[in-house]
């Protein structure tokens, strides 16, 4: 028997349950919610990330998850040390109604977001360990919204190369989003004056659509119909009007010549 057929044959017939262990095993609880981070949040940053939520899941596919304000844990040692991103994607996994997610079991995500607005908005870590903490737990892509920072730096965002997660010149407020294809813009959206977009193009002119807008533009669509159909019904009431007027005017001159020829 091959050694690789062996091993196979074992790793079927033993579990972990079935080995003998040096001391009594002291689990870890990695929770979905922490007191030191339910500081709360404002309107705006809320409505900002529910719509940041709700544009990811429209970018990715049935294939992939989502996430937003859920726990992240990254070191299976220390479950205080964990993140809480605004908006995450991992690629690859199948969506599920997760309330904390552990990089151990499924993977780190390829992207992590930050809609920063500390005028409202209090925040548990500082940017600057939030970013060590992004770093530390390997994720690819990292994009940040300063809701109230200067026009021009509003948007930043960082790549992992050769192990490095080096933040990239962002010029216009505009950035491509390499996880998902796409591109990242500021524009306004539902109420608000500026929120952090997704497009399909730099511009910004073909922008992946809030539930709002698709709702609108359905409703401009079956308005526009409506007029079409009214107007096409419109337009054959006046074919069929002229048709019998034409027909009544040949039948009134039919019976004129008629009497002329009495």
């Amino acid at each position: 028997m091959q050694h690789h057929e062996a091993g196979a044959i074992l790793r079927r017939m033993t579990s972990v349950d079935d080995i003998q262990h040096l001391r009594p095993v002291q689990p870890l609880h990695f929770p979905s919610s922490q007191p030191e981070w339910d500081l709360g949040q404002s309107i705006r940053h809320l409505d900002l990330c529910m719509l940041l939520r709700e544009l990811l899941v429209a970018a990715v596919t049935r294939s992939d998850s989502v996430g937003c304000d859920q726990f992240i844990y990254f070191d299976a040692s220390r479950p205080k040390r964990c993140l809480a991103p605004d908006g995450m994607v991992k690629l690859g996994v199948p969506q599920e109604q997760f309330q904390s997610w552990k990089t151990w079991e499924k993977g780190t995500p390829e992207l992590g977001m930050e809609i920063l607005s500390p005028s409202d908005t209090p925040e548990t870590l500082t940017f600057e360990e939030k970013y060590e903490r992004y770093h530390a737990a390997g994720v690819r892509e990292l994009v940040v919204f300063h809701v109230d920072g200067p026009v021009g730096k509003r948007l930043r965002a960082w790549d992992r190369i050769d192990g490095d997660l080096v933040e990239r010149v962002v010029r216009d407020e505009v950035t491509p989003c390499v996880t998902l294809g796409l591109w990242f813009v500021l524009r306004p959206a539902n109420d608000q004056p500026v929120a952090l977009r997704l497009a399909r193009d730099a511009a910004g002119s073909d922008l992946v659509p809030t539930e709002r807008e698709r709702t609108d533009a359905e409703r401009r669509a079956n308005e526009e119909e409506r007029r079409a159909k009214e107007e096409e019904r419109r337009a054959k009431e006046e074919e069929r009007r002229a048709k019998e007027a034409a027909l009544a005017e040949v039948a009134r001159l039919q019976a004129l010549l008629g009497e002329r020829a009495k």
